[in-house]
């Protein structure tokens, strides 16, 4: 039976991970060796080579079971060594592999770029973290009720745009579309309030929408400069950005999906990520996301109070899964995953043993009810650091 197009890609539910069953491959893709350039450094500090056959073997299995054309992988873990690894392919017309220096769509990722933001305007005093969304935004339904940590906590209350059925439909049928964050937000304004504000953890792009336009509102700039000009360029990010279309750099692979009207897999590589804006529009690469893994985790932007605000995570009904101020930790993980039409990528970072890893993938078709990222982050770590195990993500952008 056809699956419901688009449902389970905007219903901004919590998923958990499962175990992939051990299955040979037969006639499998050989896994690629990263180039030995600024992306791996295996030539000088490379994991134990069983080790890395293991984990070999294992994103080769996730990757068969669960239908993943490309794969990019990275875990850095100080004093036992570097594993970067791409594997199959970037384009399946062509054949051409999946390269380890692409470009990606980071989709929720976005989130931990935007809260930084916001997070900076804080320790400047320019914005409150319990300051109603009324104070920036009018027009928000119980918004002098609801605060900005809401927002960023994901306990506002307000309906999920993305789980609009308007919104599914005029984003299938032209993912070319420009919209803009107001008309985001209208989707989502026509429906109540889910709960009230602090009382419950749902997942709502809506929120994260409105944190931009604070953030515009309160700096004078847009969304996109703002974030280049205070968190990418200092950060030394110089392969990231915050597009304003579908433009995308190269080398990218390229995105399948199968979240579309009819139901069949679709190209969606140059699909309009306008629709995602401050929650999720962002692209960005190996490299920097290993370098914001622990940016985010240690909060080098930030000051050490506000840091520690960020890294308060609240329970959110899913066991092993708690989300903060735009960051969630599982496992003793902190970071944030991300997904959208055609990519998936995942950016954590484990403090006790100062070890990032990256995930990204050119797919978001779930296997079964799990996204492929969550599956190899848990095969992953459960050979890497089975002490702390990625248990699960939030949801698609």
């Amino acid at each position: 039976m056809r699956r419901t197009p688009a449902r389970r890609l905007f219903a901004a539910t919590l998923l958990v991970a499962s175990v992939l069953a051990p299955m040979a491959l037969a006639g499998s893709p050989p896994v690629q060796a990263a180039g030995i350039d600024r992306h791996d450094s295996c030539a000088r500090d490379c994991l134990d080579p069983a080790l890395r056959a293991r984990l070999d073997r294992a994103i080769e299995d996730v990757r068969e079971q669960a239908g993943i054309p490309g794969a990019v992988v990275g875990l850095w873990m100080p004093g036992k060594g570097n594993y970067v690894r791409a594997s199959g392919v970037a384009d399946t017309a062509t054949g051409e592999p999946m390269a380890a220096d692409s470009y990606v769509r980071i989709g929720s990722e976005t989130k931990t770029f935007t809260v930084t933001a916001l997070l900076e305007l804080v320790d400047e005093h320019r914005v409150g973290l319990d300051d109603p969304i009324s104070d920036y935004v009018p027009g928000v339904r119980n918004g002098h009720r609801i605060t900005l940590r809401q927002l960023a906590e994901m306990r506002s209350g307000l309906f999920p745009y993305t789980a609009d059925a308007d919104f599914e439909h005029d984003l299938l049928s032209d993912p070319q579309r420009y919209f803009t964050p107001r008309e985001l937000l209208a989707y989502g304004m026509k429906h109540k309030n889910t709960f009230a504000p602090g009382a419950e953890f749902q997942y709502s792009n809506s929120n994260l929408i409105l944190l931009g336009l604070v953030i515009e509102k309160v700096s004078g700039q847009r969304l996109g400069d703002f974030i280049h000009d205070r968190v990418l360029r200092p950060s030394g990010l110089r392969h990231t950005l915050f597009p304003t279309g579908p433009e995308f750099p190269a080398p990218h692979p390229h995105g399948y999906t199968d979240q579309t009207l009819s139901g069949e897999t679709a190209d969606a590589t140059c699909w309009n990520p306008s629709w995602a804006w401050g929650a999720g529009a962002m692209i960005s690469d190996l490299h920097d996301l290993r370098s914001w893994a622990r940016n985010v985790a240690t909060g080098e932007l930030l000051s050490p109070r506000t840091q520690a605000q960020r890294l308060k995570t609240l329970p959110t009904g899913v066991p092993g899964l708690s989300y903060g101020l735009g960051i969630f930790e599982t496992g003793g993980w902190i970071g944030h995953n991300g997904s959208l039409p055609g990519y998936e990528t995942v950016t954590v970072y484990l403090p006790p043993l100062k070890a990032t890893l990256v995930i990204m993938i050119n797919t978001d078709s779930l296997s079964g009810t799990q996204e492929p990222s969550t599956l190899l982050a848990r095969a992953i770590t459960r050979i890497a650091t089975p002490d702390n195990v990625y248990d699960g993500g939030v949801s698609p952008t």
